[in-house]
């Protein structure tokens, strides 16, 4: 049974105009969405520190292996790229925490 014409109702009204423009994504989740995914890029820097100073102290042994009369000599220099790739590491997950709780 088909509503007649005059009982129809129009396609705007000013219920529908009122209700106003909705979307089922909000503004804080994406903003967040954008935090999480920074700082998980902002993570991948700590496993670069940790593969740096597993080479570093790999290089060691096998140049202590080669010339042990330079062990001194040698061991700073592996002290000195050590304490440098985890700079490298401490930066990045600095910026990670920073990414999380400051912004």
């Amino acid at each position: 049974m088909a509503i007649p014409p005059a009982q129809q109702r129009p396609a705007w009204s000013p219920e529908v105009a009122g209700r106003g423009f909705r979307t089922s994504c909000r503004r804080a989740d994406v903003d967040t969405a954008a935090k999480l995914v920074g700082a998980s890029f902002a993570t991948i820097g700590v496993a670069g520190s940790g593969v740096g100073i597993g080479t570093v102290f790999g290089s060691l042994m096998l140049g202590y292996a080669r010339n042990p009369p330079l062990k001194q000599q040698i061991f700073s220099y592996a002290i000195l790229g050590f304490a440098l790739s985890e700079a490298m590491g401490l930066f990045c997950l600095m910026m990670a925490f920073l990414m999380l709780f400051a912004f």
